[in-house]
């Protein structure tokens, strides 16, 4: 199960991705950050009642501890996505991207110091040959693509999306509940937190980036969907397995990617990029056999 849902993540996220690019264009970083989350709240409140209809359980009893893990979720996740709208502007994009994937390996890692998180030895493995295949794909095999400031952006990328998903895997486990209505919940708590704050943010730091959205309108609501869709299969994933090797397992997003270019677009396929794709096939493999 968490096999499939992380790939439905995968692909949702490149959707999200694709629009959240077109979205630059036109729309701050902040702005951009904001039409993630701006419709999502009513639409992962309509897929909870949906869950209760089908499978009715209790409420949850939220207590001081959950409060604060889904409140430093939401800000994480915030610094997140606005690092990665940022690197969307860098000329070395792909360099930050592929660097912002290393949130597996520091998911593995901080995951077993802080989150009771035990990972075998062919799943350590796994996480190794993945970093290894993102990084051969966004480098391009030209060490003079990277730059520092891009580096900086995409590790803290990483570190952030990481730290985000560990503490939504530990929220989701204080509920006693199955895990697509746990998910479910703290799904819900992220999303109005983060609405909420960016909508008062960008009240008081500039209120024309309302006005921005409005005039694309379309755009806002696709991403903040698309983006929905794609929570609540990371979500519900996490909490059924260990981070890092749903991470790992995600960093297929860009053997997707790669295969599209080939296949439809029609690109030629680089021998580095075949590398990427050979070791990402293999991490995959890896961490679903841990």
């Amino acid at each position: 199960m968490w096999v499939w849902l992380t790939l439905g993540a995968v692909l949702m996220q490149t959707f999200r991705n694709a629009l959240q690019s077109q979205l630059s264009t036109s729309v701050s970083t902040s702005g951009v950050t904001f039409a993630r989350f701006l419709f999502a709240p009513p639409i992962a409140l309509v897929y909870l009642l949906i869950l209760y209809s089908i499978s009715d359980q209790i409420i949850p009893t939220f207590n001081q501890r959950f409060i604060v893990l889904v409140i430093a979720a939401s800000l994480l996740q915030i610094a997140a996505t606005s690092c990665m709208v940022i690197l969307f502007k860098q000329k070395n994009f792909a360099v930050g991207a592929g660097l912002a994937k290393s949130e597996a390996l520091v998911a593995g890692v901080f995951g077993t110091l802080f989150f009771s998180s035990h990972l075998s030895p062919l799943g350590w493995l796994g996480l190794l040959v993945g970093c290894a295949a993102v990084f051969v794909l966004a480098s391009g095999g030209k060490k003079s693509e990277l730059s520092l400031k891009t580096i900086a952006i995409g590790l803290a990328c990483g570190t952030c999306f990481a730290f985000t998903s560990l503490l939504v895997r530990e929220a989701s486990q204080m509920l006693n509940m199955p895990f697509s209505h746990s998910a479910a919940w703290v799904l819900l708590w992220v999303l109005c937190i983060q609405t909420v704050l960016l909508s008062s943010y960008i009240w008081i730091k500039d209120k024309s980036i309302f006005i921005t959205l409005r005039h694309n309108a379309s755009k806002t609501l696709a991403t903040s969907f698309i983006s929905c869709l794609g929570s609540i299969c990371w979500f519900s994933a996490m909490a059924l397995h260990h981070v890092a090797y749903v991470k790992t397992l995600g960093q297929i997003e860009v053997l997707f990617t790669m295969l599209i270019a080939v296949f439809w677009l029609n690109n030629k396929i680089a021998k580095y990029e075949l590398l990427g794709l050979v070791l990402i096939a293999t991490a995959a493999i890896m961490v679903m056999w841990a």
